[in-house]
């Protein structure tokens, strides 16, 4: 690292052990990296370049990149550009250079219209980058040193995600070359606010076995006083230094400021020092001594300064000078004063620096808004007259903006977003182009450019949108340009328009307004001659066809335009295609024949380089293995998909979410709770607003184990959430509906089925959902339970009433089952759930039957252990009805087993209960504390306690009612009641008994 430090290091020798503890064991082949945390002034950069100096010292390359703040400016890739840069300049890595021409793109050999806006060529990019600096790592131990994170652009955070998770902290394979690297970034603790884009990949990143977190705190006051001491060659009192203490707070910047801010003698008795209205915490009270220290230079000097805090952080000698406008002499006057007194460091390259970052922001403060106005001008004119790179691009639009030099600002915006789409930063190239459309209107026609319009342009960041994973707001743009285009439009330009309008709102599942779209956009163009236009526009129409239910509309057009693709050769078209067509087929993907279809779409899509096509593909190879009960091949496609994914940063794009849902929901599916509950505990801050679906199968996780609070709550904000995403409505009506069921309400469960259903159908543009004939069963259990509940007390009506609600849910989990979402029969899972539902309208109607639930039970074997235990304990209940009791004695232990790995505590006590009832196994009977009493006459009591007759006690307990009445007789005399009543107060208040929730599982 350039900064040269003339202040002692004081205070943090346990920190600095630390990091040259990893730089020595990266360099001995154990890459690895550290987050290095801490408030702005309390020593990040000087522990840091303290690191890099041993670093050197011991043989270690040392590349260093930094962060900028310039406001609205998106600088994509900076630190990687600079470090990068640092490291093309040195001839040993000249061959690994040639040997990855994909990294060329940060070294400004990029060109605009490059195709780096698709996310293939980013993933390009990324694994670039990768391999050269593991190649680099080879030839020389390799520090990476990256400086104030919190100002990074999504693209380097994007990269270093990358890098770090799937790259080049990865152990080499055994036997190959050892990879020599650490990766050292740091970051202001204190300007991470709630919604600190920085915070996510932060809490990703700290999960990672590699990477560590240092934080530096604030310095003790021993070490503080150390430090002022050792800046002061002259003595200090020691009033001095303790009010210096007292303010600096542990904060080596704000001491040495404070120290540097007094006047030359040393005056025990003055009556104030500079800060003593304020601590670091109080940046008021910084900025004035910041700006004591800045008054205290000449004129030309406090001149150069400011004018450099216009330029921003780092600023290059020449673009100063011409800034200024100073003769030679007084310029190198005034840098040469500037730097001896530590605000500004001169850099190898011809270039200052601020010292400390809070010197720039208190010097471009200090500005008037004139001055701020005209040097903002400056800079923009003269960053227009230097080469055309997309750094300069992008500074030039932030001065221009800041100078209200809006066609200029216009012009250097779109130049920017060329440059971003060229290095493969979706996230910046979007920046830009919004703020190029808003500036469009502004600017007179005639100093627009001539080679664009509002609407192309509008198109374009709509697609940027998408590839940064913001759906929505791609969605917002697609439906502006359709605003912006007039009646006399080009045909094939509006038929664009709607098709990728119709595209992007398939993707937030707003289905009939889609297929509106894509059928606007078919009767725009021709069909014959074929046209890339009209594929296109075709394939989008093809799904939007599917998910309204119009599949004889789909085929056709499917066909029709899969022939054009082949002729055209568009083979990502081609296989898109095919991904739709495998759907209306009869070998579907939930057939070997259908995902072999599938896995030969996936090629075309890898050949073309289109990923989103290939990743389309991956999900519905692993949906497919899902549907036909294949999970462990799901889990394992799934995976490949998500690996994908996370290599190109699309983990947050559309299928990016669905495969990581799929992923959460196999983990529960497969009873791998504790794993998918730390997945979603881990990815809470991860995943966009709109994304919060994909982990939420946890909260499936948290209701079987008790947590009702957790589950209700976190369903309760999906369900009614401002996003209104599909999925995630799903997810939270599988919740609700099995949380109400659970709780006893019966009534409750079943409003909550009918409006899941219809807020689902909605949301779909289909009649019924196929996740209905889960939420049928579920409710089923509640409204049998009812039933049942009716007939033993007697209440015929009641009984009537809760059997017919029985029969219009099965109703409703037959029609669906028998027609699914896609015009085909249900798999494994949705038979599995009818059965049960089949089971539960015997038991509403007539009692347990053991037939139904020995064909549930059968059903559910495909691969879900929790439910197929919840079938098994209403087995166990048939088969003791039917006296089977060494059966129903095999199916509650396995139950139980089940119940106990898996945490379920509920399922857990409800098996329980019915080994005690029904005498299923002596182990399970209640210990002895009610030791007066048998076994089956604590049962009997509690039964008592609930209110229960003789005859529906013996029906609980499968005994004859004449048989419980003697039991009854047994415990009025043990306990020494005169009535049923007494009993039960005798055992509540003696402890022996004590009320139970009612439960449906």
């Amino acid at each position: 690292m350039a900064q040269i430090f003339d202040t002692p290091f004081i205070g943090r020798a346990d920190e600095l052990a630390r990091l040259t503890g990893v730089v020595d064991r990266a360099a001995s082949g154990d890459p690895r990296a550290v987050l290095v945390a801490g408030d702005a002034g309390v020593g990040k950069t000087r522990t840091l370049t303290e690191a890099a100096a041993h670093a050197a010292a011991t043989g270690t390359t040392v590349l260093t990149g930094h962060c900028m703040d310039l406001g609205d400016v998106g600088l994509p890739y900076l630190p990687f550009t600079e470090l990068l840069g640092a490291a093309s300049a040195d001839e040993r890595f000249a061959p690994a250079f040639a040997a990855h021409p994909a990294v060329n793109r940060l070294l400004g050999a990029a060109s605009g219209s490059g195709s780096a806006q698709d996310p293939g060529s980013r993933l390009q990019l990324f694994e670039g980058v990768t391999a050269l600096l593991a190649e680099l790592a080879e030839q020389a131990p390799l520090l990476l040193v990256i400086e104030d994170l919190h100002w990074a652009d999504q693209s380097s955070r994007d990269l270093l995600r990358f890098l770090l998770s799937r790259g080049v902290l990865q152990r080499p394979v055994p036997g190959g070359p050892p990879r020599r690297l650490a990766i050292l970034a740091s970051y202001r603790s204190d300007d991470l606010h709630r919604r600190h884009p920085l915070r996510p990949l932060l809490a990703e990143l700290i999960r990672l076995p590699a990477v560590d977190r240092l934080e530096l705190r604030p310095m003790g006051d021993a070490d503080v006083a150390r430090l002022v001491r050792g800046l002061r060659t002259g003595p200090l009192s020691d009033s001095t230094v303790g009010r210096i203490v007292e303010r600096a707070e542990g904060n080596a910047f704000y001491a040495e400021e404070l120290l540097a801010a007094l006047p030359g003698d040393d005056d025990p008795g003055s009556p104030a020092m500079p800060g003593d209205q304020g601590g670091p915490g109080d940046l008021g009270g910084l900025a004035d001594v910041l700006l004591i220290r800045i008054e205290q230079l000449t004129d030309t000097a406090q001149q150069v300064l400011r004018t450099a805090a216009v330029a921003g952080r780092t600023v290059g000698h020449d673009l100063l000078r011409d800034a200024v406008q100073l003769p030679q002499e007084e310029l190198e006057s005034a840098l040469r004063e500037t730097v001896g007194r530590q605000l500004l460091v001169p850099g190898d390259d011809a270039t200052y620096s601020f010292r400390h970052a809070l010197i720039r922001e208190a010097a471009y403060a200090d500005l008037l808004p004139g001055e701020r106005v005209r040097l903002h001008g400056v800079f923009a004119k003269l960053l227009a007259r230097e080469d055309r790179s997309g750094q300069s691009a992008a500074e030039r639009a932030h001065h221009s903006r800041e100078s209200h030099d809006l066609p200029d600002a216009l012009s250097a915006s779109l130049e920017a977003a060329d440059h971003a789409k060229g290095v493969g930063a979706p996230a910046e190239e979007l920046r830009h182009l919004e703020a190029a459309l808003d500036l469009w209107d502004a600017v007179e026609a005639s100093a627009r450019p001539k080679d664009g319009d509002a609407v192309g342009l509008t198109l374009r960041a709509s697609a940027a949108a998408a590839h940064a994973g913001d759906p929505h707001r791609g969605v917002q743009l697609a439906r502006s340009a359709l605003d912006r285009t007039g009646a006399d439009s080009d045909s094939e330009l509006a038929a664009r328009i709607r098709y990728t309008l119709a595209f992007r709102l398939l993707r937030v599942d707003h289905l009939k307004a889609a297929f509106t779209y894509s059928t606007e956009a078919l009767s725009l163009i021709p069909a014959e001659p074929p046209s890339p236009t009209w594929v296109w526009a075709a394939a989008t129409h093809v799904m939007a066809a599917r998910y309204v239910g119009r599949d004889e509309d789909a085929e056709r057009v499917g066909r029709q335009a899969l022939d054009a693709a082949e002729r055209l050769g568009l083979s990502d078209a081609q296989a898109d295609l095919m991904i739709s067509l495998v759907g209306m087929e009869a070998h579907n993907r939930s057939t070997e024949k259908g995902r072999d279809r599938l896995r030969g779409a996936r090629e075309l899509a890898r050949a073309a380089g289109n990923l989103p096509v290939e990743m389309r593909a991956l999900y519905n190879v692993a949906i497919g293995c899902y549907e036909s009960g294949d999970l462990d091949a799901c889990l394992t496609w799934s995976g490949e998909g998500l690996g994908l994914a996370r290599r190109a940063g699309l983990l947050s794009s559309p299928y990016g979410l669905e495969l990581r849902y799929m992923q959460s929901l196999l983990l529960y599916t497969l009873g791998r709770w504790d794993e998918c509950a730390r997945a979603a505990a881990a990815d809470s801050e991860l995943l966009p607003e709109a994304g919060g679906f994909a982990t939420a199968p946890a909260l499936y996780v948290a209701l079987a184990r008790g947590e009702f609070d957790r589950a209700v709550g976190g369903a309760r904000a999906l369900f009614d959430g401002s996003t209104s995403d599909w999925m995630a409505m799903l997810v939270a009506s599988v919740v609700l509906t099995d949380a109400a069921a659970l709780r006893g309400d019966a009534e409750g469960c079943v409003r909550q089925l009918h409006a899941s259903v219809d807020a689902l159908a909605e949301g779909s543009g289909v009649d019924r959902p196929d996740v209905t004939v889960r939420l049928a069963a579920l409710a089923l259990s509640v409204v049998a339970d009812r039933a049942e509940e009716s007939r033993l007390s007697g209440d015929e009506t009641g009984a009537a009433r809760w059997a017919g609600t029985a029969a219009e849910l099965v109703e409703m989990a037959r029609s669906t089952a028998a027609r699914g979402e896609d015009g085909t029969g249900h798999g494994p899972e949705g038979l599995a759930w009818l059965a049960r539902a089949e089971a539960e309208l015997i038991r509403a109607a007539d009692g347990p039957d053991v037939a139904a639930w020995e064909r549930a039970v059968t059903a559910f074997g495909y691969g879900d252990p929790y439910e197929l235990a919840r079938c098994q304990w209403r087995f166990a209940q048939a088969l003791l009805t039917a006296d089977r009791r060494e059966e129903a004695g095999e199916q509650a232990r396995a139950a139980r087993e089940t119940a106990e790995r898996l945490g379920a505590g509920p399922l857990r006590e409800a098996v329980d209960a019915l080994i005690r009832r029904g005498r299923l196994a002596d182990a399970s009977a209640p210990a002895d504390r009610i030791a007066a009493l048998t076994a089956r006459e604590s049962d009997v009591l509690r039964l008592l306690g609930r209110g229960r007759t003789n005859r529906q006690i013996g029906e609980e307990l499968f005994i004859s009612g004449k048989t419980a009445s003697v039991h009854v007789s047994n415990i009025l005399a043990k306990l020494g009641a005169a009535s049923r009543t007494e009993a039960v107060g005798i055992a509540y208040r003696e402890g022996l008994i004590e009320p139970e929730a009612s439960t449906s599982l």
